[in-house]
């Protein structure tokens, strides 16, 4: 069954490249509603910016989308992330600014705070989009693919210079609550030379070492360290599990990204939707549905930090 939150929760912080204070409340939301924004800071008749594929813009270092009227909200991966993995399937996200709040530099304050609120179901089943065939696109040395597969599991790679990163591979099925246990708490990160240029241009001012995780060579800069000895690959893995969630609907199929951003996971969706054989709506039934991220999660799935 399709799943909304039982009650609103708010969530306060600093915008990551504007660095402005930023106040996000996400609301229950009626079957069929989907994930839409709405900007409280704008005329009432623009405000509402739907979290879909086809609105994605380009945009620098996140994921933005926009309106027909210019109306835009950006850095929104990491609520995408939290809802996919939550299996919140609608929701209204009151917004008063033009990007999401950082926070921590992952999803877990956010998936903390839907479990918190507690999430219910609704009468109406839940559709996905079962791929068909195989997908790919590229750009130079990264490439993103979905294949078929019975539920949704990603395989991504990673090859950075800087020794503290290096090469990174991780595969996994994101049936139930893995996303929550495995992947959630997982930072955003950047080398310091990155941080460097981005605030010379104007970007990353709301950025910290307690919202990032810098490298700069073989050190990691941030206080307390690594949360995993992965997570860059991990957070990479969150990021496509959002932006895979602008299909609009759970994905049964495997995403396979190698070096991959956000741009060409959005150019991979486009990919698929533009191949009507390669890709159908399928009701969900019990047996896929119990497989399906966020289902079954609790609580006590929540990474515990120090």
């Amino acid at each position: 069954m399709q799943r909304t939150l039982k009650t609103a929760v708010t969530f306060d912080g600093l915008g990551l490249h504007g660095g402005q204070p930023v106040r996000m409340t996400v609301r229950p939301a009626p079957v069929g509603h989907g994930i839409v924004f709405l900007r409280s800071d704008v005329a009432p008749d623009v405000a509402r910016v739907a979290a879909r594929w086809d609105l994605v813009v380009p945009s620098r270092l996140c994921t933005l989308v926009a309106n027909g009227h210019g109306v835009s909200v950006s850095t929104i991966e990491h609520v995408m992330a939290a809802l996919s993995g939550c299996a919140v399937h609608n929701a209204l996200i009151e917004i008063d600014g033009p990007e999401v709040p950082i926070l921590d530099g992952s999803a877990m304050p956010f998936v903390a705070g839907f479990l918190e609120a507690g999430i219910t179901g609704q009468d109406a089943a839940v559709k996905a989009i079962r791929v068909l065939r195989p997908i790919e696109v590229r750009e130079g040395e990264a490439m993103a693919r979905l294949d078929p597969a019975e539920n949704l599991e990603i395989d991504f790679r990673i090859d950075f210079a800087e020794a503290a990163i290096g090469r990174q591979e991780k595969t996994m099925s994101l049936a139930n609550g893995a996303f929550v246990r495995e992947l959630s708490d997982s930072r955003t990160f950047c080398r310091q030379s990155d941080v460097d240029a981005m605030r010379a241009n104007g970007l990353a001012l709301g950025g910290t070492l307690e919202n990032a995780v810098v490298f700069d060579g073989d050190q990691v800069l941030s206080p307390g360290g690594l949360r995993h000895s992965d997570e860059p690959v991990r957070h990479k893995m969150l990021d496509a599990m959002g932006d895979l969630f602008l299909a609009g609907a759970p994905i049964l199929g495997r995403y396979t990204g190698l070096r991959a951003g956000h741009a060409l996971t959005n150019r991979l969706l486009r990919a698929l939707f533009a191949a009507p054989d390669a890709w159908t709506m399928v009701e969900v039934g019990e047996q896929t549905g119990c497989k399906l991220p966020g289902v079954g999660v609790h609580e006590a799935d929540l990474p515990r930090r120090a």
